[in-house]
This record gives C-alpha cells, structure tokens and sequence, in this order.
C-alpha cells in the first residue's frame, strides 16, 4: 500500500486512488482557506487542489491538469499536479505549492 505524507501526517490508500480523495477521506485538505467550501469538486477546473511532489513520482499529467496548470501562477510547475488528477502508485511526499 502506498503511503502519502502531508502537512507532518502519514496516511496509507489503495494504488490507483486519487490524491484528492485520499486526503479528504483521512481529515486533509488539498485546499487553503475558502477554497475548502469553493472548490470544482475535483473536476481539475478550478487549481485549488494543486500541491508539490516533494518525494515521490511526478508522473504524467492529464491534458486537462496540463492546461489548468499552464495559468498557474507557482513558480516550479514542473513538481506541481492537481491533486484530483494525481493516481498515487507509490509513497509520495507533497505540500502545498
């Protein structure tokens, strides 16, 4: 099983799972502040879920996540995945960018 670690926490999901939904099903957040309440509910419209691959494979982004992260504002794109698009297969290391 691989393991996600965010914001000093460890949680354990199923390969293939979304990060999205693994945060949110343990009591973690992709999102900051109003985006909590105001967000696309994963539809990888809206950014908010956007997070760094500290540790861990980056893997390929979606044409949509690609789009959505070309008007991104981070500085270091490369790392950075919507969090609603990313399959975590292996243990992965994020925080937000």
């Amino acid at each position: 099983m691989p393991e996600v670690e965010y914001r000093g926490e460890t949680v354990d999901c199923k390969s293939g799972e979304t990060l999205r939904q693994v945060l949110l099903d343990n009591g973690l957040s992709p999102h900051v502040g109003v985006a909590n309440a105001v967000n696309c509910g994963g539809n990888s419209t809206c950014g908010t879920c956007a997070v760094r691959v500290v540790d861990g494979d980056v893997g390929e982004r979606t044409a949509i996540e690609d789009v959505r992260l070309r008007i991104a504002t981070h500085d270091d794109t490369g790392e950075v995945r919507l969090a609603c698009q990313y399959e975590v297969t292996e243990d992965v290391v994020i925080e937000q960018p």
